[in-house]
């Protein structure tokens, strides 16, 4: 198959690259491009241009999406040669005497037979209706096929998508053309016998009117993409029932269609009394690089908790004296006004500079908030001064809810020179959330877990990783049952 003789050793192409004013050699694999002759019931039907893997699921998914089979039973033969390049497919029935052919916008230039004319308004009622999603969801499958897109980083090239169900990736594909992995994905569905009717279709790149059509075809309910869709693909996806929701990033995402599909979070009047705070002003010397910046599950650090925090909270302030690292981050950024004084200081900062009587607080390192608590914090406010939370560790002060009332014991300490914040609540109105009923709502106190040092950043993308890998075995052990 292409140029690379069988049982030779692949060895990535030199190439000259520029950096810096200089040329030097360097080494990079190219995508694999992989011409396959398609011959339905005797007839040269069209030339596919992907990727070299998996070739029956493509050829079986484009059939699919063209019309031209329902089911496996439609199928009397599927051979791929792959040393020649060509599949010979048998199917019941004939094929159409005139297929007008169409070039879609995929890469490489793609081809589809009358696609545009198959969404039928019988068909759109295929659309699971009443399906409902919600955003966290939407960001924690998009980190997955960030995290499954191997190939896109180590090549540049290849376009990805998935399909999931809640948290779970069902089904993943990978290909030098948009297109191609959607037809993949729905070849391996038939191979499977899985309905795709009320799932999430996760697209690397652009959503065209094409893809939309063919996720329609397969009774997708939500679309999801980090880049734009086109004017027309907004359009089949709002006569199709399609939520259609592109540039999702940590600052949020833009819909399309269907808004009504997304499960929204309603700020109750306590949630309304708090803004939230993140402190990144720390110096990060034992980590030897911004905290706040390190990558993780596709965002970094500081989008993950900027992007649950403004689920939550409707005013997000970012407490540094370093702004111009974080104006990717859509919220307001304050100094200190206590420079070096360590975490008092932006607890302090974020504080005076808040537009309600509370601030939740929390370090830009913490990436594993939970919602559920932090309502418990707040329902506990009661007209307290400071409601802080218990660990095995013992006080949490990074992780805590401070009113306004605080400001006066706190610039006198910082003006005495004293940065210990335990310190300062210990002369104010606090109620103290035990260990014991934190550990009921995060068991595993992961909510203060804080990354200080190369090994344990490390030591804690392994463990998520893991965590990661358990929970997709679980979602596929649950949809087998």
């Amino acid at each position: 198959m292409g140029n690379t003789e069988k049982g030779a050793v692949k060895r990535p192409q030199t190439v000259l690259r520029y950096e810096k004013g200089r040329i030097r050699d360097a080494a990079h694999e190219p995508v694999k491009e992989f011409p396959l002759s398609l011959i339905v019931n005797g007839r040269e039907l069209a030339t596919l241009v992907a990727s070299p893997h998996d070739i029956r699921y493509l050829v079986a998914g484009f059939l699919r999406l063209q019309g031209f089979v329902k089911n496996l039973d439609d199928f009397q033969m599927l051979s791929v040669c792959e040393d020649f390049g060509v599949a010979n497919v048998i199917i019941k029935g004939d094929l159409p005497e005139k297929l007008k052919p169409a070039f879609t916008t995929g890469c490489g230039t793609g081809i589809t037979f009358n696609l545009h004319e198959k969404l039928h308004p019988q068909e759109q009622g295929r659309i699971k209706a009443g399906t409902k999603f919600s955003p966290d969801d939407l960001y924690a499958l998009m980190g997955q096929l960030s995290r499954q897109a191997g190939e896109y980083r180590k090549s540049g090239g290849i376009h990805s998508a998935a399909v999931g169900e809640g948290r779970a990736i069902i089904l993943h594909s990978e290909d030098i053309g948009r297109h191609n992995t959607l037809d993949r994905i729905a070849g391996e569905a038939l191979f499977k016998g899985l309905d795709l009717s009320g799932k999430v279709l996760l697209i690397s790149g652009r959503v065209s009117t094409e893809m939309v059509t063919k996720a329609a075809m397969l009774g997708i309910s939500l679309i999801v993409s980090r880049t734009s869709p086109t004017d027309l693909a907004v359009h089949r996806a709002e006569e199709a029932g399609i939520t259609l929701i592109g540039y999702l990033r940590s600052s949020g995402f833009n819909v399309y269609t269907h808004p009504e599909s997304l499960l929204l979070p309603v700020a109750g009047k306590a949630m309304r009394d708090v803004t939230a705070v993140i402190l990144a002003g720390g110096n990060s010397t034992r980590m030897k690089s911004n905290k706040a910046l390190l990558p993780f599950s596709g965002e970094l650090f500081i989008e993950r908790i900027y992007r649950q925090l403004s689920a939550t909270f409707s005013d997000v302030i970012l407490v540094t004296n370093t702004p111009e690292f974080y104006k990717f981050i859509p919220c307001r950024t304050v100094p200190d006004v206590f420079p070096g004084m360590g975490s008092l200081a932006g607890i302090h900062a974020g504080l005076s500079n808040s537009m309600t009587p509370y601030i939740f607080v929390v370090a830009c390192d913490m990436p594993h908030l939970n919602g559920d608590l932090i309502k418990r914090l707040v329902d506990d406010i009661d007209g307290q001064d400071v409601v802080i939370p218990e660990s095995d560790g013992g006080l949490e002060p990074l992780h805590a809810i401070y009113g306004k009332s605080c400001l006066p014991a706190m610039e006198d300490a910082l003006v005495r020179g004293n940065r210990k914040i335990v310190d300062c609540v210990s002369r104010l109105k606090a109620t103290v959330v035990t260990k014991e009923l934190v550990s009921g709502i995060d068991p595993d106190f992961l909510s203060f877990r804080n990354i200080n040092t190369p090994e344990e950043y490390f030591r804690f993308r392994k463990e998520m990783q893991e965590d990661t890998k358990v929970q997709d075995l679980q979602g596929e052990k649950e949809k087998a049952r």
